[in-house]
């Protein structure tokens, strides 16, 4: 069987952006790695959530730890930077950020775990890191570089079906409402993520729905009951999320988007 490794920004990253391929992955006999470039140290957490003398670092490493169990995670590394913020704030330029790293340097870090599981394929971000978050960005760009240093070809970027978000807004009012009473104003569907016509692949993922909303779920810090994902009806949100999409650079779509990450026996 083969190897996956998906590299990720922060903790959560990977129940959102890949968590049924994950989940699909490994239920199929695939061996699941998972690479986070940081502890997610600045993020929001839910008011209330973390215990007295308790780091959001620390909740949020335990919490990638659930959400992989959940998923079917085999193996998880952290490569030990800190989460730069978001774009324009004073951290994005700490000593120590992944968004001030040395790509090279960094790409080594993710190499020698390529190198060392002997990785079939990679996912990391668009070229734009989704929604332009600088870490997202940053796992673009180390994580390409790492591919090239540990010659690994089969390269994905997963990203969002930039004109399925804009039918699914168009068909569901509601859904936008509470988008909008979320107060996340990530979804520009003018920029995020990637036109349907440039996505080469879309992996279903429906079968696996419960395992990526339970590892959802598990990152209690930053996705609370009452957040915009927990309060999805079940059908919307498998509507929403029943399908992973990816980008496979070089590799023009001609017809149907492909199925699988994996090479063909």
């Amino acid at each position: 069987m083969a190897t996956l490794v998906c590299f990720h920004a922060h903790p959560d990253d990977e129940a959102i952006a890949t968590g049924g391929t994950m989940a699909r992955a490994s239920a199929e006999g695939h061996r699941v790695v998972l690479v986070v470039a940081t502890r997610g140290e600045h993020g929001e957490p839910v008011p209330g959530v973390l215990e007295p003398g308790e780091s959001l670092a620390e909740r949020r490493v335990a919490e990638t730890h659930r959400s992989a169990e959940i998923l079917g995670v085999h193996r998880i590394e952290f490569l030990g930077y800190h989460d730069s913020g978001m774009d324009g704030e004073h951290t994005n330029h700490h000593s120590e950020a992944f968004w001030s790293a040395d790509v090279d340097e960094a790409a080594e870090r993710l190499a020698a775990i390529l190198r060392e599981e002997d990785a079939s394929v990679l996912t990391v971000y668009d070229d734009h890191g989704g929604y332009g978050h600088p870490d997202h960005i940053q796992v673009h760009r180390v994580g390409t570089r790492a591919a090239e240093l540990a010659g690994l070809e089969r390269v994905f970027w997963a990203t969002m079906n930039r004109d399925a978000i804009r039918r699914q807004m168009d068909d569901d009012p509601d859904l936008v409402e509470r988008l909008d009473q979320d107060g996340d104003e990530l979804v520009d569907t003018e920029t995020f993520g990637t036109p349907e016509a440039e996505i080469t692949h879309a992996i279903d993922v429906s079968e696996h729905i419960a395992a990526k909303r339970a590892a959802m779920s598990a990152h209690e810090s930053q996705i609370g009951d009452d957040s915009f994902f927990m309060t999805m009806p079940p059908e919307v949100f498998a509507q929403a999320f029943g399908t992973e999409w990816y980008v496979r650079p070089g590799h023009a779509r001609e017809g149907a988007f492909a199925g699988e990450l994996f090479e063909s026996p």
